[in-house]
């Protein structure tokens, strides 16, 4: 079958190649893919910056499509039935194998591109609003807050009752932050008036201190990513002398008392009752997944960036 193979001589991107046919375990169904998401991490792991690869490791982690043989094991969606799912790799290609506790079935009013545009951004809001706590009538800043993860958080949040604050690289690339209910878009978190109940930090370098400094006291900091791989410093007196019993907390997505399933299923019925709605900033041929990698790096993408496996 064709999949998207690593391309290390070519700027740490991929390349359409052949690959050996899945090999599904007994609790993996067989998916022919139709559409899927590049995300920011993947793009890491392709130029050498996070070293998760394995061998034999090929990128993808969020695909929709179409069931084309069960589960042996008797688990999960039967053959013939839409899916979105979240396999720990392997995804950019024609057909993936997936565990059953990484599918949720798709009803029709959602589409493969809609869907695939779910998985590891919309499992990771889901998971980084529970870590949190509860939000109704906090204020929330959110760094990072134009990528995949930050529409649905903003749209999460503030849907729950939290008043957010995001923080995007432009105002233009955080308008649509303000129509899914953000209260305000700043360009940095120096520019945010707080004080804040939580704050969600994702960039790193210089964002974190600064926003640490816009807590509350008492009040919660979760550090879910570094985007800007800029290495954060904190000094410990700046620390003791900002807000009271501030805390900061680490977070993993892959970490979680629910399956990917069960979080996928909610994203779907999210999204088919109107309650969410996937900011998809580009949508190719999967010949061109290079050129998203390449726009994704650099930022030019609003949301998530979709291709479609013809």
């Amino acid at each position: 079958m064709r999949a998207q193979l690593p391309a290390a001589d070519e700027g740490g991107t991929v390349r359409i190649g052949d690959a050996p046919e899945p090999e599904p375990a007994a609790d993996e169904a067989l998916v022919a893919v139709e559409a899927y998401s590049v995300n920011r991490g993947e793009s890491f792991q392709l130029d050498g910056q996070l070293d998760r690869r394995w061998p034999g490791w090929r990128p993808g982690k969020d695909v929709a499509g179409t069931v084309v043989r069960a589960a042996a094991d008797g688990t999960g969606p039967a053959a013939g039935t839409r899916v979105v799912g979240h396999p720990p790799a392997y995804g950019w290609a024609e057909r993936v194998a997936v565990p059953v506790h990484s599918l949720a079935a798709l009803p029709d009013s959602v589409d493969a591109v809609t869907a695939a545009a779910l998985p590891l951004a919309g499992i990771t809001a889901l998971r980084l609003l529970r870590a949190a706590g509860p939000v109704a009538g906090r204020r929330v800043l959110l760094t990072g807050a134009s990528g995949g993860v930050g529409h649905y958080v903003t749209e999460l949040a503030a849907s729950s009752g939290a008043a957010v604050t995001a923080v995007s690289a432009t105002r233009e690339r955080g308008a649509r932050l303000l129509e899914l209910g953000a209260e305000a878009v700043v360009t940095s978190p120096e520019d945010a008036e707080g004080p804040y109940d939580v704050v969600l930090e994702s960039v790193g370098g210089d964002s974190l201190p600064a926003a640490l400094a816009r807590l509350a006291p008492g009040g919660l900091l979760v550090w879910f990513g570094q985007a800007s791989r800029t290495p954060v410093t904190l000094d410990f007196f700046d620390f003791f002398g900002g807000p009271a019993q501030a805390r900061i907390a680490h977070f993993d997505y892959t970490r979680a008392d629910t399956t990917y399933a069960a979080e996928l299923a909610t994203l779907v019925r999210l999204v088919a009752g109107g309650r969410l709605h996937p900011e998809i900033g580009s949508v190719r041929d999967w010949s061109r997944t290079g050129d998203a990698i390449t726009d994704i790096r650099a930022r030019r993408v609003r949301g998530n960036a979709v291709l479609t496996v013809g």
